[in-house]
C-alpha cells in the first residue's frame, strides 16, 4: 500500500517525482497487522521486538541515511520546484462525500488488481513443489513467489529465513508493484533495487540476532 499512497499522492500534486522515489526506497513493506497476526504466528512466534525492529526499524533507518546522503541535494531542489496547490482545488478535494467515494472506488480497484497477482502467483506455487525435494527448498522458492504460501510450508523450521523472504516480499509483490507504478514516473527497477539493499540488511541483522539467541 505505500505504492498506492505514493502514486495517490503524486497525481495529486502533494508529491515530486524525487519525493516519491525517496519514499518507496523504503516504506513499501508489509503491513503490521499482517506481520503479526499471521506471519510471526506461522513461525512459532520469535520474539516480537527484535523482529519489528528488522521489519520496520532498519527500513527507517535506510530511509534515514537515504535522506542525508544520496537525496539530500535532491530533496531540497524537489521541494521547491513542487507546484502548490490552490485554494480552490483543496476545498474541492477536501468534500468529504468526494473524498469517500474516491476512496472507496480507488480501493476496489487496487484489491482487484492486487488480487489477481495473488492468484497468479498462488497457481504458480505449485511448481517449486513439483521440482524441488523437501526440506526448506521448496519453501524458499514459494516465498520468492508469493510470500503466504512460502512462510505457510516453512512454517517454524527457520524464523531466519522466513523473516528475510519477508523483507522482500516475493516477486507476487513486485508485480503488484510494477502494476501500480505504471502509468507514473516512478521507476520499478529503482524499487527493487532498494528492496535488494534492505533484504541484504535485514538477512545481516537477522543472522546476526539469531545466531547470537540460539
Amino acid at each position: 500500500m505505500g505504492a498506492v499512497a505514493v502514486t495517490d499522492l503524486y497525481k495529486k500534486r502533494r508529491l515530486s517525482v524525487t519525493e516519491g522515489e525517496f519514499l518507496l526506497s523504503f516504506c513499501n513493506n508489509i503491513g503490521p497487522v499482517y506481520f503479526i497476526s499471521f506471519a510471526l504466528p506461522s513461525m512459532g512466534n520469535p520474539p516480537l521486538l527484535p523482529c519489528l525492529f528488522g521489519m520496520y526499524g532498519i527500513p527507517l533507518l535506510y530511509g534515514i541515511v537515504l535522506r542525508h546522503t544520496r537525496y539530500r541535494c535532491k530533496l531540497s531542489a524537489s521541494a521547491r520546484k513542487t507546484p502548490v496547490l490552490c485554494q480552490a482545488s483543496y476545498e474541492k478535494e477536501a468534500s468529504l462525500l468526494a473524498a469517500l467515494d474516491e476512496s472507496v472506488t480507488a480501493s476496489l480497484h487496487s484489491i482487484t488488481k492486487l488480487g489477481g497477482y495473488m492468484i497468479l502467483f498462488q497457481i504458480l506455487n505449485v511448481y517449486p513443489s513439483l521440482f524441488l525435494k523437501q526440506g526448506l527448498y521448496p519453501g524458499i522458492a514459494q516465498g520468492l513467489l508469493e510470500i503466504s504460501g512460502g512462510l505457510a510450508l516453512l512454517q517454524d523450521t527457520s524464523p531466519c529465513i522466513s523473516l528475510i523472504l519477508l523483507v522482500f516480499c516475493g516477486l507476487c509483490c513486485l508485480a503488484q508493484t510494477g502494476s501500480v507504478l505504471a502509468g507514473s514516473p516512478f521507476s520499478l527497477i529503482c524499487y527493487f533495487k532498494n528492496r535488494l539493499c534492505l533484504t541484504i540488511l535485514c538477512a545481516l541483522y537477522y543472522v546476526v540476532f539469531f545466531s547470537v539467541t540460539a
